[in-house]
């Protein structure tokens, strides 16, 4: 193969890797849960970034028994972070996404926590790795 066609193909298979590898989410942190509060709470979640925003990810695996009122939120060494639950949670099992509002820093935490906004009181935590 002429050296031409080399530099062409090479360079093709450069531009197609960046693109890819560009359309790929960046991985930030992930966790499992626990459940806490006499709560059993089991599953995956992750922390990525895409783009400008993070977004919250459960996993397929995400299975909670069920509370009123359970949220997305952020804290740190097992103390749910006042004022970061922001979105009811979409379902009890299965895998969920959930854009993570501008005003949230997820790099100042290190666990996702589904907290009960109604009674205050925390029903799971993952710690993040």
């Amino acid at each position: 193969m002429p050296t031409r066609n080399l530099k062409r193909l090479a360079t093709a298979m450069l531009t197609a890797a960046s693109l890819f590898l560009t359309t790929l989410p960046a991985l930030a942190a992930s966790g499992t849960f626990k459940g806490i509060n006499n709560h059993t709470v089991s599953g995956a979640v992750s922390v990525e970034k895409r783009g400008d925003e993070y977004v919250i990810v459960l996993g397929t695996d995400f299975d909670f028994d069920g509370a009123p009122d359970p949220r997305i939120a952020f804290g740190n060494d097992g103390k749910y972070a006042k004022g970061t639950d922001f979105k009811l949670l979409k379902a009890d099992k299965g895998a969920q996404e959930y854009v993570v509002p501008k005003e949230i820093d997820p790099s100042k935490f290190n666990e996702v926590h589904i907290w009960c906004r109604k009674f205050t009181v925390g029903l799971a935590i993952a710690k993040l790795k």
